[in-house]
């Protein structure tokens, strides 16, 4: 057993390759192996989202603030709010954010497959993030 402290692991930015405005991410935890499971809790301010993504094994989000939007691919964009629980398929093309005038936090969890939780494209435009 291990207990992870509050404060032990230090924030991040969402680093700019992947992200459009501001982000920052909490690392939770991230398992060793042969357990593949990690999650981060990961706060978008008003405007800021992911770039177009995809995970090897899926990944699931739990929003616990604000208010959000998720789209996937060739799909309208769809609200998210506090206490909806978000799940992505393996594969499917997406991504995720806050929405223009509120920020959001979501946690989020995949699973790694030789090595890797995701797969980055090309950032979301703003015409695609207006919807």
């Amino acid at each position: 057993m291990e207990i992870r402290r509050n404060g032990s692991r230090p924030s991040g930015k969402g680093p700019e390759e992947y992200f459009t405005g501001t982000v920052r991410i909490d690392p939770l935890f991230e398992t060793e192996e042969p357990a593949r499971a990690v999650g981060a809790c990961v706060t978008f301010e008003p405007g800021a989202r992911t770039a177009w993504h995809t995970h090897p094994l899926g990944q699931t989000l739990i929003v616990t603030f604000g208010l959000g939007w998720v789209q996937r691919e060739g799909e309208q964009v769809l609200e998210i709010r506090p206490g909806d629980v978000v799940w992505i398929p393996p594969g499917e093309r997406h991504w995720h954010g806050a929405t223009a005038t509120t920020a959001m936090t979501h946690i989020a969890v995949q699973e790694r497959l030789d090595g890797r939780t995701v797969d980055w494209m090309e950032k979301v435009s703003d015409e695609q993030y207006r919807g």
